[in-house]
C-alpha cells in the first residue's frame, strides 16, 4: 500500500468488522465510516453479486441494481475468479436466513 495507509489499518478495519455482534451495531458503525453513497454502493455490489450467483443475466441486474456495467463486471470478475468472498459472505446470508 501506498502512502500513510497501512496494512494495519486494514487489519483493524477488518477486526473491527469481524467483532461486531449485532446489527444495530454494525449499521452505526458503517453509517459513522461510509457515506450514505458508499453505503449504498456496497450494497449494491452485493446484491449483484448474489444475482450473478443464482445466474442471472447482465441485462437483468443492471435493471435491477441500477449498478453502472463497468462495476458489473468488477463484481463479475470478482465472484467468478476472485477470493470466494462475495460466495462465502452471501452463503453466510442464506444460512443465518434459514434458522430464522
Amino acid at each position: 500500500m501506498d502512502g500513510k495507509i497501512t496494512r494495519d489499518m486494514t487489519d483493524d478495519l477488518i477486526k473491527a468488522v469481524v467483532a461486531i455482534s449485532d446489527e444495530a451495531t454494525c449499521e452505526s458503525f458503517f453509517k459513522d465510516i461510509f457515506t450514505a453513497t458508499e453505503l449504498e454502493q456496497f450494497a449494491q455490489r452485493l446484491r449483484a453479486a448474489k444475482l450473478l450467483l443464482e445466474g442471472q443475466t447482465y441485462a437483468k441486474i443492471i435493471a435491477q441494481t441500477d449498478i453502472s456495467s463497468a462495476t458489473l463486471s468488477r463484481v463479475s470478475n470478482c465472484v467468478h475468479r476472485g477470493s470466494g468472498g462475495y460466495a462465502s459472505v452471501l452463503k453466510g446470508l442464506s444460512d443465518a436466513e434459514k434458522k430464522d
